[in-house]
């Protein structure tokens, strides 16, 4: 098999035989749509999606020490992380810069799954091999383990409850816990990317199409579709979370993005980038970068990555991410913008969509946010 060959997950066949488009997504053959992604972003809004995910970057972290390596290797206080409990953070270069947004997983004393997007699966592995010099710990690549599968929408703990006795009501959001799913063994994760409620399931690649067939049947009377990753795209944009290399980059600090948040100084020892992510922060106090804002368009022309946006025939900051948004029924985007034009409502702020300054409205983030 040649290096230029995309990888395919073990629901590969499924998808071909439900006609999905497929497309090459960081080294993975992926669905980008079964068939209109309008319609399957619809249907996570308002009943379920089903999702394969199994391109995501497992890698557990085990041994006495694994704590002690995570709080050295990313930024967040992972030791505080209680078993069954999930938590997002970032991994940093020395210089501060974001290699890769994560959530960890604690499966037990001395057991962690790190889930990693695709396209930095194999820079993060690499990276935390490296920093675990010196720490009884043990890092495994395990993306060959693992399929993830994941039902999301307001009626998924409805058909997973169905195929489950594992208790989902007192399944917290960011929490993960062991249980069977139409008989096969899986980490039931209440985590999601979609802005809905939702679980994520962890199973053996062998299991992965019965699990689908299984979820499928079950959500039949409830209106669960498959979905691929372009309507992953318009949901996660309209709930305002980042997607790796288009909000977050090696050329911006988590301060920088706005995630400061998730960098945890308090945290006992030494951590890779704590020198040069505390001048960010000091930076950052001092004079605000720029702010991640959304936009939604007054008209139907649609921002894409990198388009300038303007005000008073000035360049005020940059679209990361840009889609029709089907929830609001105009095209959106979130930008980094000068704090002098981040304040929702401000008058006057355009994108220069091939030259036309189109009129966009500033708006504070998420653009959509459920009903609990």
């Amino acid at each position: 098999m040649s290096s230029t060959e995309p990888r395919r997950t073990a629901l590969d066949a499924l998808h071909r035989s439900l006609g999905a488009t497929m497309t090459d997504f960081a080294g993975w053959d992926m669905p980008l749509r079964y068939g209109s992604e309008r319609d399957e972003h619809n249907a996570v809004r308002t009943r379920a999606g089903l999702f394969d995910l199994s391109h995501m970057g497992e890698i557990a972290v085990t041994g006495p020490a694994a704590a002690a390596l995570l709080d050295h290797a990313l930024v967040g206080n992972i030791g505080g992380v209680k078993p069954g409990r999930a938590r997002y953070t970032m991994i940093c270069r020395e210089d501060g810069g974001i290699l890769d947004d994560l959530i960890v997983y604690r499966l037990g004393d001395t057991e962690y799954m790190v889930v990693a997007n695709a396209s930095n699966a194999q820079v993060v592995l690499d990276a935390l091999r490296e920093r675990a010099a010196g720490f009884d710990a043990e890092v495994r690549d395990d993306r060959d383990a693992y399929a993830l599968l994941a039902v999301q929408g307001p009626e998924s703990q409805g058909i997973l409850a169905s195929l489950t006795d594992a208790d989902l009501d007192g399944l917290k959001y960011y929490a993960g816990l062991p249980g069977t799913v139409a008989g096969v063994p899986a980490l039931i994760a209440r985590t999601g990317y979609t802005g809905e409620d939702g679980f994520e399931l962890f199973v053996k690649p062998e299991h992965a199409v019965e699990l689908w067939q299984a979820l499928t049947k079950a959500g039949e009377g409830a209106g669960l579709v498959p979905c691929g990753l372009s309507c992953r795209d318009t949901l996660r944009l309209e709930a305002g979370m980042p997607l790796y290399g288009n909000e977050l980059s090696t050329s911006l600090t988590p301060f920088d993005a706005g995630f400061g948040r998730v960098v945890k100084f308090e945290k006992e020892g030494d951590f890779v980038g704590r020198a040069a992510l505390a001048e960010a922060a000091e930076r950052a106090s001092a004079q605000p970068p720029r702010v991640l804002v959304g936009l939604v368009a007054e008209g139907r022309r649609v921002p894409r990555a990198g388009y300038a946006v303007v005000a008073a025939g000035e360049v005020v900051g940059e679209v990361t991410s840009g889609a029709p948004s089907p929830t609001l029924g105009k095209p959106i985007a979130m930008a980094y913008v000068d704090p002098a034009f981040a304040a929702p409502g401000i008058e006057g702020v355009g994108v220069d969509i091939r030259g036309s300054h189109e009129p966009y409205e500033v708006v504070a983030l998420p653009f959509y946010k459920r009903q609990k």
